[in-house]
């Protein structure tokens, strides 16, 4: 069965590819999962992945972006899960492609930051978003987790410019935090997530949240109105047995009638509606209506004329 996160990828790789965005969104997917060779003083870069729609999402990204068709091979691991595994291999002008994504410079070798030109575009952020996600997100099922949705990021520059590129723009109110051997930017707010999915285009998966979100809040607010419910009638059931347990050693030992007749109404009321609350008592008692602190200050007196027959 496909995870949530799965079907996000799923939406996201199935969007049309704009030329004018498909440098922001392959930037992405190079600077986090790209594997750069030399071989024969000749360059090459992999990007490896287990997902089919991915693989085919970065092909054809670097043919409308470049025009030019990288190789697709195609193995099967035989390792454990025996999963087919991906390899999009660029071979030709890939210095002059990594430079032209700045992601790379002849100088300073690899750059980890995000460039200026995508910080300071919304549609280039919103492209890039996507390919981040694409590369190193994921996020969890609003109906069986908490809220969370999270890229993960090798370097800790990139990370922070990733947090940044999501609150320029959009309010995200991302955070970052370190992990293992790398770092994350994440969401936690249910609304930010929803809007998130929006941002980078998942719209059937963002709607697909919404829904599922507004029925698990509805669930456990229903749960807590059962719960609060519940502990309401176990303190008026625990309150109204005290109370027949007082007016019964009373009767036992000196009879209902020997209580002063306000008190002997309310006494017999209560054996006979041990189910109500205090308020419904105060409401219905025969010599009523009486406030709510009028008829406990009653059994409050109830009490004590029991506690002095226990002694």
């Amino acid at each position: 069965m496909a995870s949530y996160a799965s079907d996000v990828k799923k939406e996201l790789t199935s969007l049309e590819v704009h030329p004018e965005h498909a440098k922001a969104e392959l930037a992405a997917f190079l600077r986090m999962n790209g594997v750069l060779n030399l071989h024969d003083h000749q360059f090459s870069l992999d990007i490896t992945t287990e997902n089919p729609a991915i693989a085919r999402r970065v092909f054809k990204l670097i043919k409308v972006a470049f025009g030019i068709e990288p190789l697709l091979i195609v193995s099967r691991k035989m390792k454990l899960k025996k999963n087919n595994q991906y390899l999009v291999r660029l071979q030709q002008h890939v210095k002059e492609i990594m430079e032209s994504l700045l992601i790379w410079d002849s100088e300073e070798g690899l750059i980890t930051r995000i460039p200026k030109r995508i910080m300071n575009s919304r549609e280039g952020a919103m492209s890039y978003l996507r390919g981040a996600f694409l590369a190193g997100g994921s996020v969890n099922n609003p109906e069986t987790s908490r809220y969370h949705l999270e890229i993960y990021s090798t370097y800790e520059d990139h990370n922070r410019d990733l947090a940044e590129l999501m609150n320029k723009f959009f309010y995200l109110n991302a955070k970052i935090t370190k992990r293992r051997s790398g770092y994350i930017a994440y969401l936690k707010e249910a609304e930010k997530i929803g809007d998130f999915l929006h941002i980078v285009g998942a719209l059937n998966a963002m709607l697909s949240f919404e829904d599922l979100r507004i029925m698990r809040d509805m669930r456990n607010s229903v749960n807590r109105l059962v719960n609060c419910d519940t502990a309401n009638l176990k303190k008026t059931a625990n309150a109204a047995a005290k109370q027949i347990e007082d007016i019964q050693v009373i009767e036992e030992q000196e009879g209902i009638d020997s209580l002063p007749e306000k008190l002997q109404t309310l006494a017999r009321f209560r054996l006979q509606h041990p189910e109500l609350s205090l308020k419904d008592v105060a409401a219905q008692v025969p010599d009523g209506p009486i406030s709510k602190s009028g008829v406990n200050h009653r059994f409050k007196k109830i009490r004590e004329i029991a506690d002095s027959l226990r002694a």
